[in-house]
């Protein structure tokens, strides 16, 4: 009884680990979409560490590095990530393109050519993203992210900028057809910009302007607005109680102005000290805790045409000394439209300059664990397009927003479109047995493509279930198995699902109980000794008694599974797991078992540790000598 009690308690640890890991791997996953790549790192190394479905977890932490700009460290993990049995084989082109960026030219052209081998001469990525080495873009953007659709409220005019305000929608517009004999753009004959609302849903008709001093006879808008819905900074033409303000050649340029709501109009208005006759300032984008304001400026001294910078708000409402963010946002070319989101604070903006679809793209930029932005990701189709695609919006919850674009198929000369993020498509189920509708706790369940490919494992919980993100728009194969089971195995697609909304795909897998598995109750793990491969004598015995089990059930098909403790390094253990998988296999076809009816022989190395002992945990002999093992999977009975 106290040895039975014991096992059961270290079954309890062994469970309430598996699915701690369980949930860190979807906090791993949800922190890589979500652009927080350095928190995700940490959360895979974890993983890694622990060995709990660390292929998955390794590709996934080349993909964060490479997200860093980090190819040098992201090299080593994707070295070992290719040679993963059934790899997905997107990696052979990730691990082409970090080669190439890490100066190895050669083998770089090799892994490209077994890329294109493995079925892929016509990947789109390789047509767009990789020719201009966006490897980043590229990984983020494998699957659609968005959906988008036109708003009700455009014109035939200009329209852009749209962002929320409370229950309502603010956005730029030149629809004031009304007085454009005396407010044209001088390049394009359309009227000059003015702040709007309208309601979500509202029609171009149903859209006022703002109350208040806000617009103007010049350019107005677009805005941004503090958290509390009464403070706005816009962009004008610098023209400020009847005054203009001009430079030497008489143009009069835009500046950043402030206003506050008071008795639910726009008043206050003042111009910021940022605001020059010189250059431009515009754009602003207001943190959530109205401490610091982003926006888009010529000012001299910087990369390009215009560049994003940030500044203090200060007490007085006065704004700090401006700071560039440096190259790796701002280019050569125009980097405007930033917009830095409330919750995760991560900062979008658009630009001609890095590489995109066209003319003007939306970029998000990425941070490392110093707050230091050191990479930018274009945020794919259909966000950009070949024509020009700014003013990018993004609500609180991180779901919906706004572009502007003037690209083909619109009303007007700039549209708005709505977009919404496509969520994440959870597979869910129960693992039950077949014959009595029971969950089955501890059952291991494969995810992999159809051609084979495996993306990830994951393990049933008490009450049989499971849960993983996937991918939208494929083919799977989802097998279970647990021991004294009969293995399953089901296909299914993910094409043709609802994108606007969180889709739960349910596929529950029933395991048949294996036929007299009172005859297995004897049957033991087979031990090795550290470093060896040879048939123990107490392995022996055991071994006799599958012989014997086999002898006895003729239709009785089996698997191998061989594992090492967590000495020595990684490739070693899995040559040394093979060999004792092999020698097991060796060892019962000695004894006249046909060979047909061990299906495989697998060595994990030390990928599936049953205990805590993992590189670098100080463990006992005893403790090692558990995970030096061989275990028998029976794939059929009869």
């Amino acid at each position: 009884m106290k040895k039975l009690t014991l096992l059961s308690i270290a079954f309890v640890l062994l469970t309430t680990s598996i699915f701690g890991q369980t949930a860190r791997q979807k906090r791993a996953d949800r922190e890589f979409n979500n652009f927080s790549f350095v928190k995700a790192i940490n959360t895979y190394e974890k993983l890694i560490d622990t060995s709990f479905n660390k292929y998955y977890a390794m590709r996934k932490l080349g993909d964060a590095l490479i997200m860093l700009r980090q190819p040098e460290n992201a090299l080593p993990i994707y070295e070992k990530v290719v040679q993963q049995e059934n790899v997905p084989s997107e990696y052979f082109l990730y691990y082409a393109q970090t080669l190439r960026a890490t100066g190895d030219y050669e083998a770089s052209k090799k892994w490209m050519k077994k890329y294109k081998e493995a079925g892929n001469e016509k990947d789109f990525r390789v047509e767009s993203f990789f020719k201009n080495d966006d490897l980043a873009s590229g990984i983020f953007n494998a699957s659609e992210k968005n959906t988008l659709s036109k708003v009700n409220f455009n014109t035939k005019y200009n329209d852009f900028g749209a962002i929320n305000w409370n229950d309502k929608i603010v956005f730029s517009s030149s629809r004031d057809a009304g007085v454009s004999v005396k407010r044209l753009y001088a390049w394009d004959g359309q009227p000059l910009l003015d702040l709007y609302q309208a309601n979500n849903g509202g029609l171009a008709d149903s859209a006022t302007k703002l109350d208040g001093d806000v617009n103007t006879i010049h350019h107005d808008g677009p805005a941004t607005f503090s958290a509390d819905g009464t403070k706005m900074y816009f962009s004008r033409n610098n023209y400020h109680s009847s005054t203009k303000v001009i430079d030497a050649q008489g143009i009069m340029h835009i500046g950043i102005y402030s206003a506050d709501l008071v008795d639910g109009k726009w008043v206050n208005v003042k111009p910021s000290n940022l605001n020059n006759a010189s250059f431009i300032v515009y754009h602003p984008s207001l943190s959530k805790d109205g401490k610091k304001l982003y926006f888009s400026s010529d000012m001299p001294k910087g990369f390009g045409g215009t560049d994003i910078y940030v500044s203090d708000v200060n007490g007085d409402g006065s704004l700090g000394t401006p700071l560039n963010l440096g190259g790796v946002v701002n280019t050569e070319g125009n980097e405007a439209f930033p917009f830095i989101h409330s919750e995760d604070g991560t900062l979008y903006f658009s630009s001609d300059g890095h590489v995109g679809f066209g003319l003007m793209d939306v970029f998000a930029t990425v941070q490392n664990a110093n707050g230091e932005i050191v990479n930018v990701i274009n945020l794919g189709d259909p966000i950009n397009s070949k024509k020009d695609d700014f003013g990018y919006y993004l609500s609180d919850d991180g779901f919906k927003g706004f572009i502007s674009s003037n690209r083909k198929g619109g009303v007007g000369g700039d549209d708005i479109y709505a977009f919404t993020r496509i969520p994440p498509l959870m597979l869910k189920g129960t693992v039950y047995d077949a014959v009595n509708n029971q969950p089955i706790e501890g059952a291991k369940i494969v995810l992999a493509r159809k051609n084979g490919e495996e993306i990830a494992y994951f393990i049933s919980d008490k009450n049989g279930t499971y849960e993983h993100l996937i991918e939208r728009d494929k083919d799977f194969i989802l097998k279970g198995t647990k021991e004294k089971y009969t293995a399953a195995q089901k296909e299914f697609s993910s094409f043709g699902l609802e994108k606007e909304v969180e889709v739960i795909v349910d596929l529950n897998l029933p395991l048949a109980p294996i036929e007299n598995v009172v005859i297995l109750a004897d049957l033991e793990t087979i031990y090795f000794d550290l470093d060896k491969w040879n048939i123990r004598p107490d392995a022996a015995i055991e071994l006799n008694k599958v012989v014997d089990l086999m002898n006895k059930y003729p239709e009785m098909v089996i698997r191998l599974e061989s594992h090492t403790d967590s000495r020595a390094n990684d490739n070693y253990n899995i040559t040394l797991s093979y060999n004792r998988a092999k020698s097991t296999f060796k060892y019962i076809v000695s004894k006249g078992i046909n060979s047909s009816r061990i299906t495989k022989y697998e060595g994990f190395g030390e990928s599936q540790l049953v205990n805590k002992c993992s590189n670098g945990v100080k463990c006992s002999e005893a403790e090692h000598q558990l995970n030096r093992r061989t275990e028998f999977v029976i794939i059929k009975m009869k």
